[in-house]
C-alpha cells in the first residue's frame, strides 16, 4: 500500500536539504520526494537518496550540539534548527572499562542514548520525521508504538504545537503509558500486540490525509534519523569507524541505518573506509530475525511476541531482511537471549558502569556477552554497544529482582549488623 497526501498538501516543493528522490530498496526504482513508503513499481520499501555535495568535518564540528550538526546529511529543511523541536542527540559515548573487564574484552564503548529528551533514541527519528512532515503539509503527528516512540512523538508534537495521535498495545509497560499521556495528546490503547496496532495505523494513514504517521507514511524520512547514531559514534571516536557494533533489533531499521551512516561518512571522506562488523540483538521471545540468521535464510518468518523486552516485540519486522543483509555483508551475527538473561544484562550494565537501561539495552548487553562467549565477537577488537532507552521506563522487569539488602531498625548498631561490620 502506498499512502499519499491530497493534492492540496503537495503543491509546495519541499525543502528537504540534500534529499533528491526516493529509491526502492529491491530494484532501485526512483521517484520524487513524497510522503510515500512503498514503491508502486516493485512494492518494496522506499528510502531517501541524496546529493550531498561537499561536507567537511569542520562544518559539522561548528554545528549545534544536537543532531542538526548533521543536517547536510539528513532529509530536513536547511533552517531546521531554527524551528521549535526537542533537539535530540549529542549523547555520550562512554568508555566502559569495567564492563569490558567483566565481559573479558580489551576495549568497549557504550553509546548511551538514555540522555535524549524522552530518554531513548526515538527522539532522533521523530525529530527528522516531524521536520519532513512539516514540509509536506501535515498537521498531526501520529504513530503506532511499543513505547519509546510513543513518548517521543507525544513530546515532539507538544513542543511543535501539533496534535498527536499515538496508538499502543494496551499491555504496554505502565511507565511508558504515563510518560506518553503526560503530554496530553490523543493516546489510544489497542487490544492487541504491536503488529495489530501497526496494521490499524497503516489503515488510518491511508485515510487521514493530514496525519503524518512517522513510521508509516513518512517512514523513509523518519528512519534516516537513526544514521545520527552512527555519525556521533564515528565523530566521538575521533573521526573513525569502530571495528564492531552491537544494535538491538525491533523492526531492523536502526541497524540498517547505522550501517548506512557509516558508509556515507566513508564515501564522503569524513572517515577512512575501514572494515567493521554489525551485530544484531533480539529477545528469544521475539527473535524472528535471529532465527532467520541462524537458519541461513534471507527472509523472516513472523512470530507472536512473548518477551519482557516489549520495545523490541515486533513479530513481523519490516526491515528484518535488510538487517540480515547488513549483518551478512559485514561479517557480523545475530543472536537472541532469554528474559532472564535480559534482566542480568540490565543489572550487569548498571553495576559496572552506572548506566540503567531498559529491557532493550539488557538485550544488547546480554547478547554481546553471548556473542563474546561463542567467539563471534572478537574480544581483542573494540566493541560499541548501542543502549537505546532508559531503565526507568521498564521498572517492572526488575522490580522482583532488586531491592534493599536488609530492612533494619533505626540505629547504627542495626546497620552495622546488617553489613557485617
Amino acid at each position: 500500500m502506498t499512502a499519499t497526501l491530497g493534492t492540496t498538501s503537495t503543491t509546495k516543493t519541499p525543502d528537504l536539504g540534500p534529499a533528491v528522490e526516493l529509491v526502492s530498496k529491491e530494484e532501485g526504482h526512483r521517484q520524487p520526494l513524497a510522503p510515500e513508503f512503498v514503491s508502486a513499481e516493485d512494492f518494496s520499501p522506499l528510502e531517501v537518496a541524496y546529493d550531498f555535495g561537499r561536507v567537511r568535518r569542520e562544518d559539522i564540528e561548528a554545528g549545534p550540539k544536537n543532531i542538526w550538526r548533521y543536517k547536510k546529511l539528513l532529509p530536513v529543511p536547511s533552517n531546521v534548527e531554527e524551528i521549535p523541536n526537542t533537539e535530540p542527540g549529542s549523547t555520550r559515548l562512554v568508555q566502559a572499562d569495567r564492563l569490558a573487564k567483566a565481559l573479558g574484552v580489551k576495549k568497549l564503548w557504550v553509546k548511551d542514548d538514555t540522555g535524549n529528551p524522552t530518554h531513548s533514541f526515538k527522539d532522533r527519528v521523530v525529530a527528522v520525521a516531524l521536520a519532513a512532515a512539516r514540509e509536506f503539509g501535515f498537521e498531526v503527528l501520529a504513530c503506532p508504538s511499543t513505547g519509546n516512540l510513543a513518548n517521543a512523538v507525544a513530546a515532539a508534537a507538544a513542543r511543535a504545537g501539533w496534535r498527536s495521535v499515538v496508538l499502543i498495545p494496551k499491555s504496554l509497560e505502565r511507565a511508558k503509558i504515563l510518560t506518553t499521556a503526560v503530554y496530553d495528546g490523543d493516546l489510544i490503547a489497542v487490544d492487541g500486540n504491536y503488529d495489530d496496532v501497526n496494521r490499524v495505523a497503516t489503515q488510518l494513514a491511508a485515510e487521514q490525509e493530514s496525519w503524518a504517521f512517522v513510521n508509516v507514511n513518512v517512514r523513509p524520512y523518519y528512519s534516516e534519523g537513526s544514521k545520527t547514531l552512527a555519525f556521533e559514534v564515528a565523530e566521538q571516536l575521533g573521526w573513525r569507524l569502530p571495528s564492531q557494533i552491537v544494535a538491538p533489533i525491533a523492526s531492523g531499521s536502526q541497524l540498517t541505518k547505522v550501517d548506512k551512516g557509516f558508509r556515507e561518512f566513508g564515501q564522503l571522506g569524513l572517515v577512512d573506509e575501514t572494515p567493521y562488523k554489525v551485530f544484531g540483538a533480539q529477545a528469544t521471545g521475539c527473535s524472528p530475525v535471529s532465527a532467520a540468521f541462524r537458519a541461513g535464510h534471507d527472509v523472516v518468518q513472523p512470530v507472536k511476541p512473548d518477551t519482557i523486552a516489549k520495545s523490541l516485540a515486533i513479530g513481523n519486522p519490516a526491515d528484518g531482511p535488510y538487517a540480515l543483509d547488513v549483518v551478512n555483508r559485514t561479517g557480523g551475527a545475530i543472536e537472541d537471549v532469554t528474559d532472564e538473561e535480559v534482566v542480568e544484562g540490565i543489572r550487569l550494565l548498571a553495576r559496572t558502569e552506572g548506566i540503567f537501561t531498559e529491557t532493550a539495552g539488557g538485550v544488547t548487553v546480554a547478547t554481546a556477552k553471548k556473542l563474546i562467549e561463542t567467539g563471534k565477537l572478537n574480544p581483542d577488537e573494540e566493541i560499541v554497544l548501542l543502549i537505546t532507552g532508559d531503565g526507568l521506563k521498564t521498572l517492572d522487569a526488575i522490580e522482583d529482582k532488586v531491592g534493599p539488602k536488609a530492612t533494619v531498625g533505626a540505629s547504627a548498631d542495626a546497620v552495622r549488623e546488617a553489613l557485617g561490620i
